[in-house]
Formats: structure tokens, C-alpha cells, sequence
């Protein structure tokens, strides 16, 4: 087995920089009303541990469509069976597997990379498998850096370590990955660490995009599953016949769809995805990944504008993943300084088609669970247990990638405060990753006085240091009472650093407030007054517009995006906006040119069917173009 460190060129867009405002309103991605024939521990899951907010993370909404080529440091793990490539820079994304047997790409690795709004803080891209902690959504680190390192076992094998701190539950997380001579499986040993005093809500889904081909099957051990239709609540539906249509093969799904397996809970844990030859991504684990989950985005209009939006000339994809709890919708207690872990192994089970894509699904899955155990055992995966318990304490001997600097400011205030964090021997977070984004906050932890920031943080001790300095200061204690739910302390907070200093964060916190307290009219002044003090503030601008839009005020939203000093970045969705608004306003002449002229909104929210919608409306009689189709809802559909 080798491991070798490569740069390579792909085909993407640039990042760009966080958006400036912090995330101190709802996550995007809603907690579900479950209720009905669902048992007690889904819905009980359900109501635990749903986040008021993501702060003190910010968005991630800075790209656009225009692709150029991006070097990227990659790490390549390879012997005689397989050959993993893993992208530390973009969330640890393992990117590629290719089965050397069968010649062929296990994951959905699309030639270009495109950011796309479906993450908890905007960008994601489709492909690969990867990692997601916190809560519902694509992970907040799934397109940042994670430290990345290499390590050696005491037998000389060489693994790769990445690992970071999640800021929204305070948790760190780290991956270590390992491919042993002549193994037809990859190894990733994953550890969850709550240093904290308290319990926190947990949630962990590991996602795989795979190929969809006509001849795709999906394979799992369960006769049942809980199934969404994104447009609210779950039902129990039979695996093989839901409404109809066997979702067990992804082509054949009508509409976008999660399918939650209902797998025995004493049964091993795996789930497969199977071509027409027989080929595919075996995902298997131990017990403590009790979920199983098939996505589809379905044989619609909207599914496959979808997919050609996220892989450009990429091909389709479905998804299967593997979940702590079993479905997506709960949340787990992680009690006070506990220590989660689990493996996970990945590779081509090689199915017999014969009895894996038949009419008879029990001798499906009977013939797989077979084939799962040839590719490997239960024992097998209790080894690599024993292997990476042995390995998660060892340092690391060379540095790949150094990930955010969160972990190591998180190090330096924990333990000038004294408050319990994890050992950092083998996950070291050291003070070299610190970069202009944490310093403002590290100087404040040294004592020097704070003179503002572009980034936030949370906790008590942070607003105890911070009212030693008025200014900037005063806004950032506001944020953080505003994000803590304390709101009525966050209105004068803001009020009264606008006395001190007038911000644009400020004004639109207080908008924040106004609207939440039904003031909408109070509320869309404050919206102008943030507008006024940064005009060129490109996100404020499109989330005032789209307050005013939403809430009937033509007049205001016109007159914002006139008034803008902005560049180009949010071109699409600023057009979409103005369309909105003319339309609101009366003026379907106006509003159908700027269509017809051709909207590409960079930053669609997933299902996000606006520009559908509006076509509709201001241009009656007339198709809605293929490339506004983005629906995943039945009754959107053209």
C-alpha cells in the first residue's frame, strides 16, 4: 500500500470569501412535523436538538458558475485492489475509488466541480462521499479545510488523519483512513469527542454519490422503509413498492426522495448500490451506524435539471449514506465528555445479477449479505476497530494541510479559562493555523483590546472580555445575544452601538427583531438604514430585497437594488429579484423581459423554484424553459 501526496487540476469555480452576516436566523434546513404510524424514538429524535441558528458560523455564498482550472493538493491511498483519492481542502471529500478488478469508478466523481446552494451554509458541490456532523444539511465543514496529517501505525502503515472542530456543537471529529496490502475494502475509523460538561445533540450521516445507470440496483438488508417527499412529514412505504414503483432502483423513482431503511435492529449494517454488471459501492460499518438511507432526485424535469446544474456533462447520481441515528431527522445525546466511534469500509461487493437484480427480493439481499461478508467479515471490521483505537492517540508525523484556526483559538480559551478540552496529541491545533479570520479574537484572549472583526464567536467568557471595550465590541456582544435567543438584551445591544458606532450588522439586526415581532414595517426601515450605511454589501443587499419582496414592499425593493453600489457576484439572483419585485409592483412587461432575457441565479436553495413560478405568472400560455425547471415537488412540475 502506498500514500502519496499529488496536486491536480480540476475544473471549478473560486469559493470566494464567507458572507459577512452572521447566521443568527433559522437553519435552512427546517425540523419535519413527524407524527402517525412512526415509532415513538423517530419522533422523539425529532424534537431533540434542532438549532435555533448556525451562528457563530457564516455563509458560504461568494461563487459563481464560472469555471476555470484550480489546482488542488490531493492524497491518493493505493494497492493492488483499489485506489482512493481524498480532497483535504474541500471538507475531506473522499472523491474517488476505483476498483482495479473491475476497472471501474465506484463513487459519482463529475469532471468539474460546481458549488451549489444545498449546504447548512450555502456551498456544496455533488460527488464522492462526505462526512456531515452538527445537524440536518450538508455539513458547515463540507467545503472548508480540514487539518490533514500522516500518521504511522506500529505495524509501518501509513494513514491519513484529518480532523477539526465543529463550532456549532463544540465537538471534535477526526477521520482516519487506512487501505492494508491486498484489502478490497477502504478503512475510515471516525472518533466524535465531546469535551464540553454538557451533553450536546449529535448527528453524523456519512454520504456516498454513486452512478445511476438504468440497470442501478440498490441493495439493503430491510423490507421497509421511512420515506420523505420534501414537502413534509415521513411514512412508512414498502422498499419494493412505494405507490407503485420499486425504489430500490434509482432510475425508476418519478420524484425526488429519501428512503430511510428499516433495517432490523440486531442485523450487520451495510447498504450497496449494484450496476447492471453487478458492480458498486458496498457501504458497510459497524453497529453504531444504525442508519441507511437511498436519495433520489428523481425521473422529473426539476430532478434531472438538478443533477445537470450540480455535474455539468457529469452524468446521474444517486446517493447512499449511513446515519448514527436511523433516519435523518433526530438527533442523538452525546453525553458530557464522551468518546463516539465506529468504522467504516467502502468497496465492490461484485453481485451476481441473476439473484441481486431479480424479481425476488429476500434472494436479493440474502445473495448480497453474502457477498458483503466475502468482502468483509464482521471480524474483519472488529479488527479494524481494535486497529483504530490503537491508532486515534498516535501523533502525527507529517502535516498534509493545516484546516481552520476555530480549533485553535477553541485550545487557547479553554485553557485560560480552565474549562475541559480534548487531548491534543494526536489532533494538535496549533497556533500556526491561525489566520486574520481568529486573530482580532486571540488577541482579545491576551488581553489586548478589541478593535472589531469580521468573523463571530459564542459563549459567556467571550462577552465577559468584550465589555471591556465599547465600539465594535458592543455590536458583537449584540450578535451574540441575539444568536443565544436573549432578545430583548440583543435589541439594546444593538441600539446602543449604534449610538457608538452605526453598522450595517446592527441596523439589520434590529430588522431581524422587527420582522420575528411581526413589525414589518419597522422592520424593513431598518433594512434600508443597513443598506444605506454599506451599500455595496452585496449579501445584505439581496437579503433585504428578498424581506422586502416577500412581504409586499415593491417600492423598497426597487428602490434598494437601484440605489446598490454592487459588483457582479449575485448578478442572477439580483435580476431575479428585480423581476420579482416589477411583478409585484405591476409591471409583468418588465418582469418578463429580465426572463426571457435569461436569469442563471448562482446560489439556488435546493427545490428553489422561483424563477418557474414567476414565468408563470408575468408570461401565461408560454412553456417554462428546461433551465428554469428546479422543482422537486409533484405539483411544480411543467
Amino acid at each position: 500500500m502506498t500514500v502519496r501526496l499529488e496536486r491536480r487540476t480540476f475544473s471549478m469555480p473560486e469559493l470566494g470569501a464567507d458572507n459577512p452576516l452572521p447566521m443568527v436566523g433559522s437553519p435552512p434546513e427546517n425540523p419535519y412535523q413527524i407524527s402517525g404510524a412512526i415509532p415513538q424514538e423517530i419522533i422523539e429524535g425529532s424534537l431533540y436538538g434542532n438549532p435555533a441558528n448556525l451562528y457563530p458560523y457564516q455563509g458560504q455564498d461568494g461563487y459563481g458558475r464560472e469555471i476555470s482550472d484550480r489546482p488542488q493538493g490531493v492524497v491518493v491511498l493505493e494497492n493492488e485492489l483499489l485506489r482512493a483519492v481524498f480532497l483535504p481542502a474541500l471538507g475531506g471529500r473522499l472523491w474517488e475509488l476505483f476498483d482495479k478488478r473491475s476497472g471501474k469508478q465506484l463513487l459519482h466523481s463529475p469532471d468539474t466541480i460546481q458549488f451549489a446552494n444545498l449546504a447548512l451554509r450555502n456551498a456544496w458541490f455533488a460527488g464522492g462521499i462526505e462526512w456531515n456532523i452538527g445537524t440536518r444539511g450538508h455539513s458547515p465543514s463540507t467545503c472548508e479545510p480540514l487539518h490533514a496529517a500522516l500518521v504511522r501505525s506500529p505495524d509501518g502503515t501509513d494513514v491519513l488523519r484529518m480532523w477539526e472542530f465543529d463550532r456549532l456543537r463544540e465537538v471534535v471529529f477526526q477521520l482516519d483512513v487506512w487501505l492494508p496490502d491486498d484489502s478490497a475494502v477502504l478503512l475510515v475509523a471516525i472518533r466524535l469527542r465531546n469535551p464540553n460538561t454538557f451533553s450536546v445533540p449529535m448527528y453524523w450521516w456519512t454520504n456516498a454519490a454513486v452512478p445511476l445507470t438504468p440497470g442501478s440496483r440498490v441493495v439493503v438488508p430491510a423490507d421497509s422503509a421511512f420515506a420523505s417527499n420534501y414537502e413534509g412529514g415521513i411514512s412508512r412505504t414498502r422498499a419494493m413498492d412505494d405507490g407503485g414503483v420499486d425504489c430500490t432502483w434509482p432510475a425508476h423513482n418519478t420524484r425526488a426522495r429519501d428512503f430511510f431503511f428499516d433495517i432490523p435492529q440486531a442485523h450487520r449494517r451495510w447498504i450497496l448500490n449494484a450496476d447492471e454488471d453487478g458492480d458498486g459501492l458496498a457501504m458497510v460499518s459497524t453497529s453504531e451506524l444504525r442508519g441507511r438511507k437511498l436519495f433520489v432526485w428523481g425521473e422529473s424535469a426539476g430532478g434531472h435539471r438538478w443533477q445537470e446544474w450540480l455535474s455539468p456533462d457529469g452524468g446521474r447520481y444517486a446517493e447512499i449514506q449511513a446515519g448514527l441515528a436511523q433516519t435523518q431527522f433526530q438527533h442523538l445525546e452525546m453525553p458530557a465528555g464522551a468518546e463516539w466511534s465506529w468504522v467504516e469500509a467502502y468497496g465492490n461487493a461484485g453481485l451476481d445479477t441473476g439473484l441481486s437484480h431479480g424479481a425476488e427480493w429476500n434472494v436479493a439481499t440474502q445473495h448480497a449479505e453474502e457477498k458483503v461478508a466475502a468482502l468483509v467479515s464482521e471480524q474483519a471490521l472488529e479488527a479494524a476497530r481494535a486497529t483504530a483505537a490503537a491508532l486515534f492517540g498516535l501523533p502525527p508525523y507529517q502535516n498534509v494541510l493545516a484546516g481552520t484556526g476555530w480549533g485553535a483559538l477553541e485550545s487557547v480559551r479553554r485553557h485560560n479559562r480552565n474549562i475541559p478540552w480534548v487531548d491534543e496529541v494526536g489532533t494538535p491545533f496549533s497556533l500556526e493555523s491561525i489566520t486574520p479570520q481568529q486573530q482580532p479574537w486571540l488577541d482579545l484572549q491576551y488581553g489586548q483590546k478589541f478593535s472589531g472583526a469580521a468573523t463571530f464567536v459564542r459563549g459567556d467568557d467571550w462577552g465577559e472580555l468584550l465589555t471591556t471595550s465599547g465600539g465594535h465590541a458592543t455590536v458583537h456582544r449584540a450578535v451574540q445575544a441575539h444568536a443565544s435567543g436573549a432578545l430583548e438584551d440583543a435589541r439594546a445591544l444593538y441600539s446602543q452601538s449604534i449610538g457608538e458606532v452605526p453598522t450595517a450588522i446592527a441596523h439589520r439586526g434590529l430588522a431581524i427583531l422587527e420582522l420575528g415581532a411581526g413589525k414589518s414595517r419597522e422592520g424593513l426601515e431598518r433594512y434600508r438604514l443597513a443598506c444605506e450605511v454599506e451599500p455595496a454589501n452585496v449579501e445584505l443587499l439581496v437579503e433585504a430585497v428578498t424581506e422586502a419582496v416577500g412581504r409586499g414592499s415593491a417600492e423598497l425593493a426597487i428602490g434598494l437594488i437601484r440605489r446598490a453600489k454592487v459588483g457582479d457576484l449575485r448578478k442572477g439572483r439580483i435580476r431575479l429579484l428585480e423581476a420579482q419585485a416589477l411583478a409585484l409592483a405591476g409591471d409583468s412587461a418588465a418582469a418578463a423581459e429580465i426572463l426571457r432575457s435569461g436569469i442563471e441565479v448562482a446560489d439556488l436553495r435546493e427545490g428553489e423554484n422561483a424563477m418557474a413560478a414567476l414565468w408563470r405568472q408575468v408570461i401565461a400560455g408560454a412553456p417554462v424553459p428546461a433551465e428554469y425547471q428546479f422543482s422537486m415537488h409533484d405539483a411544480e412540475q411543467s
